[in-house]
């Protein structure tokens, strides 16, 4: 299991990490999702949108969040998700605002909550799981195949069992079926090796076979879910918060995978962590978290800087860009060195552009590089 857990409550605007905490390895997070919540709406004036994934979505969850606005996604495993993902018409979608996306909206009120479910098609990802079908229905293919084979090998005592045997492996596969079965009697001798088992001089076997089809419907159910998924919000106001909208800010939840990604950086090893205490594996993952905050204000400064003066820097590969992260400015910065020369201190290698770099970042990063305002 994993040695620890950090759950992290991040800002839509420059994935600022505003809460933090560190839980066992063995928590669930299914059911620490609402205490975490209201611990936040506890610490912080707070009347936003709460974005999470589909751990949230179950009925305690959702019903302890009363008087909390939220968005997360739908559970397919939830049998009303699994029909209303499939009956829309063609009238019901609505072209997104996100390139690529489709939006039909519905009604639910699923734990005796009124909500606002907004079914997404996106066409990258649709195109995508049409080709995974595929694969799919092939790859079932040959082990149905290898076991029907085996299967017709195998000698049974009566009919009745070689049927309810075919008819169980036809009904495990999901895209495909078995058709045109046959059984054959057989006669089996007695010998010196099976005198013991059978009771006459001879017996009766039956073998049966059949051919295998594809379960056309469970494929074309398949694929007219490609590409699907559900989000459910209880804004039912559809012009205070719309439908896109619901969208752009469930997509806008990576802002807080891209923290765990930082946290995750070999250059914390984190995969390797080995204090004897909790309470020190709780001080390690508070400096992850405020590296990591220090690291998002920085980033959100300097874009928001950038995009205010309409400039650019450039990025790896020498393109320009108004979104650089500060892994590279950090990288820019490498060869830049503090010397001392007959008792004076100089920065050397501030090159231009990381000196404007640096006044993007405001006065006292300036100072720390020894750029003073001629004020």
């Amino acid at each position: 299991l994993k040695q620890f857990i950090i759950d992290t409550i991040v800002s839509g605007d420059g994935d600022v990490p505003l809460y933090l905490k560190i839980d066992d390895g063995n928590a669930d997070d299914k059911s620490v999702f609402v205490e975490r919540l209201k611990e936040f709406k506890n610490q912080w004036t707070f009347d936003g949108i709460c974005v999470a994934d589909s751990a949230l979505y179950t009925a305690e969850n959702l019903s302890a969040m009363a008087g909390m606005k939220w968005i997360t996604r739908v559970p397919l495993s939830i049998k009303s998700a699994q029909n209303k993902i499939c009956n829309i018409e063609d009238s019901d979608w609505e072209d997104s605002q996100i390139k690529g996306y489709k939006i039909a909206a519905q009604t639910s009120e699923y734990a005796g909550i009124k909500q606002r479910w907004l079914v997404i098609e996106s066409e990258i990802r649709k195109q995508a799981d049409l080709k995974k079908i595929v694969k799919q229905v092939e790859k079932q293919l040959e082990s149905a195949k290898a076991k029907l084979r085996k299967l017709s090998r195998q000698k049974f005592a009566c009919i009745s069992d070689a049927e309810a045997a075919i008819k169980k492996l036809s009904e495990s596969w999901k895209y495909h079926q078995i058709t045109e079965i046959k059984s054959q009697e057989k006669t089996v001798k007695a010998t010196k090796s099976n005198l013991k088992k059978l009771a006459r001089t001879q017996t009766k076997v039956y073998q049966i076979t059949g051919e295998i089809e594809p379960r056309n419907s469970a494929i074309e159910a398949e694929k007219v879910k490609a590409g699907r998924f559900i989000l459910a919000t209880n804004i039912l106001d559809a012009e205070a918060v719309t439908n896109p909208q619901v969208l752009s800010e469930y997509k806008a939840q990576q802002s807080n995978e891209r923290g765990f990604r930082f946290i995750k950086d070999p250059l914390f090893f984190t995969s390797s962590v080995f204090v004897k205490k909790p309470e020190r594996v709780e001080a390690i993952g508070m400096i992850m978290g405020l590296c990591l905050l220090v690291y998002n204000l920085a980033q959100r400064k300097l874009r928001q800087q950038l995009s205010a003066t309409n400039e650019r820097v450039k990025n790896q590969v020498k393109k320009l860009t108004d979104k650089p992260t500060m892994r590279w400015i950090f990288q820019m910065f490498q060869a830049v060195h503090l010397v001392t020369i007959n008792g004076a201190k100089q920065v050397s290698n501030l090159t231009q552009e990381r000196q404007d770099i640096l006044r993007h970042l405001g006065e006292y990063c300036c100072q720390y590089y020894l750029i003073f305002s001629s004020e």
